[in-house]
């Protein structure tokens, strides 16, 4: 079946077992996406024309609203004709040519109890351009893959600097741990999504930029160090502030290095945030995003970038706005439930009157 983007006047082709989000990645095609199970809506695309079923079921990331006005989600949508749809956004990492490659696992260094620093080296004879911001998949057999955040800047991709958290019964995660892997070859292929560092105008010419607030949720820490440090070691003129929420002190993985960044960078702010915290711990506690919500003022001045749990991203995206945040400066990235929190999720959707 054949897709044709109404937007840009670029086309692929679908299998009728293929998500078209994972039918336009084939083809090459880095269009809006990040959790890829139908619950953060950045794959919304508006269908102007034929059919798509979901087997699994209408994504929770769609409202009746949504529904109603056209609109799908792609990575959860099958065709079941010809299609044409306009996704909602088409930026410029759209463009960024989608390679698979080798790689070598250079080192591989434990950071907390669940979370591994994993440092890959990509073939010397190849370029991989990426922005910060973005994310590659390990390529797994089956044709299966695993999606990781860049954590290092584009400027410094001698090695790619990865986040892993530790998945009880996860195929690669659980070799990963137990030393199978580690110094192992790999395939990836990327770069891929559309969460990436905006420059704003002013940058152009000198002045100082709109000021950034990220906000992390566990290992949705990882986009967020590649934005940070790209800012700051190019020298880019912009505040910043990161907000990074966790459940208790074990989990703060990259708490001496960012407080050694604080340190050191000029324009730098860094919060650590507990949900759970013991009652020796002296800083913030809470949920992240209402840590945030309550420290700054005037939302609209800023750029702000979440990455995270859907929850969390739900919650920012609904609660920035109320306050005042520009939605057309509101970037997301969001990452996956765990199986047992998406299926209470599709529970609770269900049950709710």
């Amino acid at each position: 079946m054949r897709i044709s983007l109404t937007n840009s006047q670029r086309s692929f082709s679908a299998t009728a077992d293929q998500s078209l989000l994972d039918a336009a990645l084939a083809a090459g095609l880095n269009l809006p996406h990040s959790c890829k199970s139908g619950n953060c809506g950045s794959c919304r695309a508006r269908l102007s024309r034929g059919t798509i079923r979901y087997p699994h079921g209408r994504p929770l990331g769609l409202a009746d609203a949504e529904v109603a006005d056209s609109y799908i989600l792609m990575c959860q949508a099958q065709a079941t004709s010809d299609l044409e749809l306009a996704p909602t956004e088409i930026s410029a990492a759209g463009e960024a040519t989608i390679k698979r490659l080798p790689c070598r696992i250079e080192r591989a260094l434990p950071l907390s109890h669940d979370v591994m620093a994993l440092y890959l080296r990509l073939p010397a004879v190849e370029a991989f351009n990426f922005e910060a911001g973005q994310y590659i998949d390990i390529m797994l057999s089956g044709g299966r893959r695993r999606s990781f955040s860049i954590a290092s800047p584009p400027h410094d991709s001698k090695l790619l600097e990865l986040h892993v958290r530790r998945v009880d019964g996860g195929e690669f995660t659980e070799r990963l741990f137990n030393e199978e892997t580690r110094h192992g070859l790999l395939d990836i292929e990327g770069p891929l999504g559309q969460f990436v560092y905006r420059p704003t105008a002013p940058e152009s010419n000198g002045a100082s930029a709109a000021p950034i607030l990220m906000i992390g949720g566990g290992t949705g820490l990882a986009p967020l160090k590649s934005i940070m440090r790209h800012v700051i070691e190019t020298g880019t003129d912009r505040p910043m502030t990161l907000y990074w929420g966790v459940r208790s002190e074990r989990d703060l993985y990259a708490h001496a290095e960012l407080e050694q960044v604080a340190l050191q960078a000029r324009r730098f702010r860094y919060v650590p945030v507990l949900s759970e915290p013991q009652s020796t711990w002296a800083g913030r506690r809470g949920w992240v995003h209402e840590a945030a919500l309550h420290d700054v003022e005037s939302l609209h001045t800023y750029d702000i970038y979440a990455s995270g749990p859907p929850a969390m991203i739900a919650a920012v995206r609904s609660e920035f706005g109320a306050h005042g945040a520009d939605a057309s400066r509101l970037f997301f990235d969001s990452f996956d439930y765990a199986p047992d929190t998406l299926e209470r999720q599709r529970i609770s959707a269900a049950t709710k009157s």
